[in-house]
């Protein structure tokens, strides 16, 4: 693609044929033609309009629920890591949490202010922007349940504040206006103890460290959990965990889960990813909704 982005009133770090697989946690994928870490929100802004229209815009925190094809992305990825990072608390029982600011920074925040609600947070290994993104939740929680407004940028630069209401907020979906992204949010928590805020955060860890292989290549659940059961069991009853292609595996300790093991490509993932839709669906007719993003192209279409 010929570069068609004016770059001379940018200050962030533009680069070209961007490897993915350093920004994700499936460590895999191909090169995006440009990449870009905006110095700052003023910076951001900038960059977004000059981006020709015709290309499109992808952002990306720490790529933990998403896999990039192989064939790598036509367009544009903006990384927010490092920056919209900006985390206050604006009174007793309220605080305003950037979109790039990782998931469990926030929660720790939160327990050290002594403010309860955001405690699940600690366990999802996510940016803020991608939890409001799919309505991150564990234990009962969500992130949008005590959320009173969020601010987005367009693609033309300009930044808008929603109140809650103005979304419509389901299980893992919150349906955004076509090009614009979420760049911060405020929350209003309740008022607790610090010793009992980072108790529950102690446990939750816990939970997650005995029932999930941490420390693995993987983008955390594959699957959301249907109305019926949780995916995790479906897929176990299919007798799937362990099930192999390529270099990608269903982990044998929770099997929502997809582990690389070091070698796997996006397509081995994405294969096994519809091996299992299609057994469980054969087999207990339930149609399993991804939770992880795909985007890119394969590598037979670049």
């Amino acid at each position: 693609m010929q570069k068609t982005i004016d770059t001379s009133r940018l200050r962030g770090k533009l680069r070209e044929q961007e490897l993915m697989s350093r920004h994700t946690s499936w460590k895999t994928g191909g090169a995006v033609d440009y990449f870009y870490s905006p110095a700052d929100i003023d910076d951001l802004s900038v960059f977004i309009s000059a981006v020709p229209i015709e290309m499109p815009i992808i952002w990306v925190g720490f790529g933990s629920n998403l896999l990039v094809r192989d064939g790598g992305i036509s367009g544009v990825v903006i990384s927010v890591v490092g920056v919209l990072n900006n985390l206050e608390l604006l009174n007793a029982n309220e605080v305003s949490i950037g979109a790039g600011v990782p998931c469990v920074k926030a929660a720790r925040f939160a327990a050290k202010n002594g403010l309860s609600g955001i405690e699940f947070l600690a366990g999802i290994p996510g940016s803020i922007g991608g939890a409001l993104a799919m309505n991150a939740g564990a234990y009962g929680g969500d992130i949008w349940k005590n959320l009173n407004q969020v601010e987005t940028i367009n693609r033309g630069g300009e930044h808008k504040v929603y109140a809650k209401e103005n979304f419509n907020v389901a299980y893992r979906s919150v349906p955004i206006p076509k090009n614009e992204w979420f760049t911060s949010c405020k929350i209003e928590l309740e008022i607790s103890t610090k010793s009992a805020v980072e108790k529950d955060i102690k446990m939750m860890l816990n939970e997650r460290a005995l029932a999930q292989p941490l420390g693995q290549l993987s983008c955390g659940s594959v699957f959301r959990n249907p109305s019926e059961k949780h995916a995790a069991k479906l897929i176990e009853i299919c007798g799937l965990k362990g099930k192999h292609i390529g270099g990608a595996y269903v982990s044998e300790k929770h099997a929502n889960f997809i582990i690389n093991m070091g070698d796997a490509t996006s397509a081995d993932i994405e294969r096994l990813i519809e091996l299992v839709y299609e057994t469980v669906y054969e087999e207990h007719a339930i149609k399993l909704i991804p939770e992880v993003r795909i985007v890119g192209a394969s590598w037979r279409e670049r």
